[in-house]
């Protein structure tokens, strides 16, 4: 049985209205929520999806690149777009363009699950912290992904190119108040530098409840006085080292793989 037969556009001109749609969703931060639409740039993202299960809507590729990864990549969209190598420099939002892109489909927003291990982000604002917050969620069992007003946008392109693919073995929320929490009927964990118990002990004694749902906030200000209120418990990191704080990226992967680990045999 042949291939299936997937529709080609070629773009030469940069008034190209679709080019232009292309480059807000390619530069912009909030851009994919009026869309529908999201922009993933180079093939570990597109692997990522692919081994999931979920099939790019375009595939975009500069016109010199095309022909050379036309039998990897050609059928994996439903329609691919080659673009002029000087047009597709200016769509890239990359130092070094991978000369090729894909557009998804946003997904729809899930309902919230109760009782699956939760990471809770509290306007958190730097794209790479989100990300890597979601890579670490992806690593350890974190399924749901809660981000409440004021987070960085979850499919932003900085945020995706964090994430490494993570995104789509996540349940992501986004834009959420802190209403929704009632509904995950989990114990509520969050950090701070100056309170609470310590992680290693509670870990060394086996306390740390799994699942559970872990807050982690603002880069500067943490959590807010809201969310706080509703924690269950409140743990401290041991930083011998005597730093003030961390960043809240590497404490998050360092709470997250003591809840992950916490019952391993």
């Amino acid at each position: 049985m042949s291939a299936p037969v997937t529709a080609l556009t070629a773009i030469s001109s940069r008034d190209n209205p679709l080019l232009k749609v292309l480059k807000r969703l390619a530069h912009g931060n909030t851009d994919y929520r009026k869309q529908g639409r999201f922009w993933a740039e180079g093939d570990h993202l597109v692997r990522a999806a692919v081994a999931r299960g979920v099939q790019p809507a375009l595939g975009i590729f500069s016109e010199s690149y095309w022909p050379l990864v036309l039998t990897e990549y050609g059928q994996i969209a439903t329609r691919n777009i080659v673009v002029a190598d000087a047009l597709y420099e200016t769509l890239s939002a990359l130092e070094s363009p991978a000369r090729m892109g894909f557009v998804f489909d946003l997904p729809v927003q899930p309902p919230v699950q109760a009782g699956v291990a939760t990471l809770i982000l509290d306007r958190v604002q730097d794209a790479g912290n989100v990300g890597a917050m979601l890579r670490s969620a992806s690593a350890f069992g974190f399924k749901q992904v809660i981000a409440l007003k004021g987070t960085a946008a979850l499919w932003a392109p900085k945020v995706l190119r964090a994430g490494m693919g993570a995104h789509w073995g996540l349940q992501l929320l986004e834009g959420a108040d802190l209403a929704v929490l009632d509904q995950l009927a989990l114990p509520l964990l969050v950090t701070s530098s100056h309170r609470g118990s310590f992680l290693h002990h509670l870990l060394r004694n086996k306390e740390l409840p799994m699942p559970c749902a872990w807050a982690l906030g603002h880069e500067g200000q943490g959590i807010c006085a809201e969310l706080d209120a509703r924690a269950t418990q409140h743990v401290r990191i041991a930083q011998p080292g005597g730093e003030e704080s961390l960043n809240v990226a590497t404490a998050a992967a360092i709470c997250l793989h003591a809840s992950a680990t916490a019952h391993l045999g």
